[in-house]
């Protein structure tokens, strides 16, 4: 057989398709892959079609351009340049964890995971990894997670747990696409500190960090395993008062709704802390809208995520102005927390430099819910 024959010929148009679409990230048409593939315009739409359905392909339109699909991209490889990209990130956003047992970082080296980088516990009996080492995935729990298509109870939870003789692991994947796992999050204890269910209570800490290493490096949501076209869509349910508390300490920014002076509306999207009771927000020099909170007080947050379980909280209030002598630690204290917590890092000396004004918004009421299909009745 001759080297330039396709033995299947369906196979090698789908992959010379694939590879196309790679190449032209920005989208292409379907005149584009006509002109490339020999194949029937109805072979092309119908090949396609099975792609958008399997996530390799996406349309933002529904008769726009053809993009790679976040399956596609994740042929890619991660999206940090160097191991030491990714390294850099995980000891800045540690920073912001209050985890205190050892927590580590690691990649998938086939057959073996490679642990690139780990902060050890301070107590005096800890756990810890060699760095640099190349583990069996069997004998670390990271190894499940990073598996090519890990077991069902890691794809619908979202994280591993092992227990030891003398250890209790937990791993949580970083995705740079928010649904293929590149790397992964380790935290580990001695079992005689920790059980499976005090480990399990920093599961909300660990994935947190995990969402903002994969937002850093081009993830757009973060939703481990779960491709959006294949996520269910719960029944709408209220929240409950310690879900919303803890949906709040996430990395989701507010939308601020304000009044400008002319009676019309105005949202802008700002960083926030919640101490259970009130709202905090910042804004530096110059922005209109706290101009507006001091004329107007009234104003409305609401926080989402956009992707399952689809949680949304909405609080309506008064928005007080703050002195510096109002705050422990001044307008600085607040702005620093909130840097830490967004951006993984300190405030900037150029951002700390900006004249800052910080409001508390005390909320007359804070309601959440969770899905977005009506409830049957």
């Amino acid at each position: 057989m001759e080297e330039s024959t396709l033995p299947v010929p369906a196979a090698g148009r789908t992959l010379q398709l694939l590879e196309f679409l790679l190449a032209n990230p920005t989208g292409v048409t379907p005149q584009d892959c006509l002109a490339q593939l020999d194949i029937t315009r109805s072979s092309l739409f119908a090949l396609l079609q099975t792609l958008k359905t399997l996530g390799y392909v996406h349309q933002t339109e529904s008769r726009g351009a053809y993009l790679p699909g976040p399956r596609l991209l994740a042929w890619r490889g991660t999206g940090w340049k160097e191991p030491q990209d990714l390294i850099t990130a995980f000891h800045q956003e540690i920073t912001s964890t209050n985890i205190d047992e050892t927590l580590a970082l690691a990649i998938s080296r086939p057959p073996n995971i490679l642990l690139l980088a780990q902060r050890e516990s301070p107590h005096h009996v800890r756990t810890s990894y060699q760095v640099g080492f190349r583990y069996p995935p069997e004998e670390i729990a990271v190894g499940p997670v990073l598996q090519p298509v890990p077991d069902n109870a890691i794809q619908e939870n979202g994280y591993y747990l092992r227990e030891g003789s003398e250890t209790v692991e937990m791993a949580v994947p970083i995705c740079e696409d928010g649904h293929h796992p590149s790397a992964a999050l380790l935290l580990s204890a001695p079992r005689h500190r920790k059980s499976a269910d005090s480990i399990l209570a920093c599961l909300p800490a660990l994935r947190e960090m995990a969402a903002r290493l994969s937002y850093r490096f081009g993830a757009p949501i973060y939703a481990p395993y779960k491709m959006p076209a294949l996520s269910k869509i719960e029944p709408t349910v209220p929240l409950p008062k310690e879900e919303i508390i803890a949906f709040l300490q996430g990395p989701w920014v507010a939308r601020l709704a304000c009044v400008r002076p002319d009676g019309t509306p105005h949202v802008v999207p700002v960083w926030h802390e919640y101490d259970e009771d009130d709202f905090y927000v910042a804004s530096w020099g110059g922005s209109k809208w706290a101009d507006y909170l001091v004329a107007n007080p009234r104003v409305s947050l609401t926080i989402d995520e956009p992707w399952p379980p689809l949680r949304r909280i909405s609080a309506q209030g008064i928005a007080q102005p703050l002195e510096n002598d109002d705050i422990p630690g001044g307008i600085e204290a607040i702005l620093n927390r909130l840097s830490q917590r967004f951006l993984g890092q300190p405030l900037s000396p150029d951002m700390a430099s900006r004249s800052w004004r910080a409001f508390c918004i005390q909320p007359e009421q804070v309601r959440g819910w969770r899905g977005l299909r009506p409830v049957s009745p």
